[in-house]
C-alpha cells in the first residue's frame, strides 16, 4: 500500500515538471524572439526626431531648425 502512494507522489512530481519545463520553454522563447524587436525600436530614431530634440533643449535657433529640416526632407 505504502507503495502505491509513494508511486502516485512521483508520477504528480513528474508531471508537474514536465508542466514548469514546458511552461519555461515557451516563454525563454517569446523573451527571445520579442526582446531584439523591443529594443530596435527603442534604438532607432529618425534625423528629425534628433533635430527636433536639438530645437527643443535650445541647441539650434529656429532659422537653423528650420533650414536643417528643408534640407532633411528633400
Amino acid at each position: 500500500m505504502w507503495y502505491e502512494c509513494n508511486n502516485d507522489w512521483h508520477y504528480f512530481g513528474m508531471h508537474g515538471f514536465w508542466w514548469l519545463f514546458w511552461v519555461a520553454l515557451v516563454l525563454i522563447l517569446l523573451f527571445l524572439i520579442f526582446r531584439p524587436v523591443a529594443t530596435s525600436k527603442k534604438s532607432k530614431d529618425t534625423s528629425i526626431d534628433i533635430l527636433r530634440r536639438k530645437y527643443a533643449s535650445g541647441d539650434i535657433s529656429t532659422e537653423e531648425f528650420e533650414e536643417r529640416k528643408r534640407a532633411l526632407e528633400e
